[in-house]
């Protein structure tokens, strides 16, 4: 197992090193100038020389490149040039909305996601097997911002049961888990269809093993082998999709927080990205890439843990 984690660490340092070296890449070929962005067309030669001395945007590429990463090591990821505020402190603000936004969807994802999964494998071929493959096939097909604009739509402004955006704060919980529950069922919809199809799928192929035969030998009926041997074990797979999922409800709600005026990590990074604030981009981006990796390094040390296999191969 030892060995196992250490080849997972080993990869986890290196797709770093190399997501890093990709964001700030991206964000150098970006065309135009965070200096003449915030001066002005019409600003003097020497002012805008100055402010680009003060940003660092003189200094040599690999320069920059370690005065960043050695900056975030430490817990420095600069100062915003938009806000003049310290981005740690931007996150800090942001990440107590995108955070419990994506656990809200997951958590109704999850919910949505079990049943419809288990009920169309135990129906398989069936009426209700077919309806909810049907289901999900529509909600992995139409994009999640299409849903959040129907919701509002409906909820927001038909029946007025929902604020149509924007985001109270946690001095009222109850008022904040309502403003996100629009976003987060937004989101949570098409990964709720795609877990519901795999939570289907693994369950099929367990119960077709030879294990779940002996137990329907032995007197089991096709519920109670359904339910005490199958779906424990398809639960592997489908775990590992919930962690992986967890990773794009956290980085992947950009469009949404858009939709509905959340002041969330996603919104900070639009508007930097229109005030040309990279600083504020290439920092969020790489946390963001750091969740998603560390997430994915913890399913793949839980999947082996429970996985001797795994272990075995490594």
């Amino acid at each position: 197992m030892i060995r196992y984690a250490g080849k997972r660490l080993l990869s986890l340092v290196l797709s770093l090193i190399a997501a890093s070296i990709v964001i700030f890449a991206v964000i150098e070929v970006i065309p135009g100038d965070p200096a003449s962005f915030m001066l002005g067309v019409n600003a003097r030669a020497d002012t805008l020389e100055a402010l680009r001395d003060q940003m660092g945007l003189n200094d040599p590429l690999h320069v920059r490149y370690f005065n960043w990463v050695t900056g975030m090591l430490t817990g420095d990821f600069g100062t915003s040039w938009t806000y003049k505020t310290p981005v740690v402190d931007l996150v800090n603000d942001r990440i107590w909305v995108s955070l419990p936004l994506a656990v809200y969807a997951l958590i109704l994802s999850t919910l949505i996601a079990f049943p419809a999964g288990i009920i169309a494998a135990s129906r398989r071929g069936g009426p209700a097997d077919m309806s909810i493959m049907g289901a999900t096939q529509l909600g992995v097909a139409i994009p999640n911002f299409w849903f959040a604009m129907i919701l509002v739509l409906i909820f927001a402004i038909n029946l007025r049961w929902f604020s149509a955006g924007g985001f109270p704060g946690w001095d009222n919980p109850a008022l904040a888990i309502k403003s996100l529950t629009l976003p987060a069922i937004a989101l949570a919809l098409p990964q709720a269809a795609i877990l519901a199809r795999v939570m289907r799928s693994s369950l099929l192929d367990t119960l077709g093993e030879d294990y779940i035969r002996t137990a329907r030998a032995k007197g089991l009926t096709r519920r109670q082998a359904l339910w005490r041997h199958a779906v424990r074990n398809a639960l592997i797979p489908v775990l590992t999709i919930i962690g992986l999922q967890f990773s794009f409800l956290l980085a992947g709600g950009i469009i949404i927080e858009q939709v509905f005026f959340l002041p969330g990590l996603g919104r900070l990074i639009f508007q930097s990205i229109s005030g040309r604030d990279l600083i504020v981009v290439e920092s969020v981006v790489m946390l963001l890439v750091f969740v998603v990796i560390v997430v994915n390094f913890a399913v793949d040390i839980a999947y082996g843990a429970v996985d001797p296999r795994l272990r075995s191969k490594s």
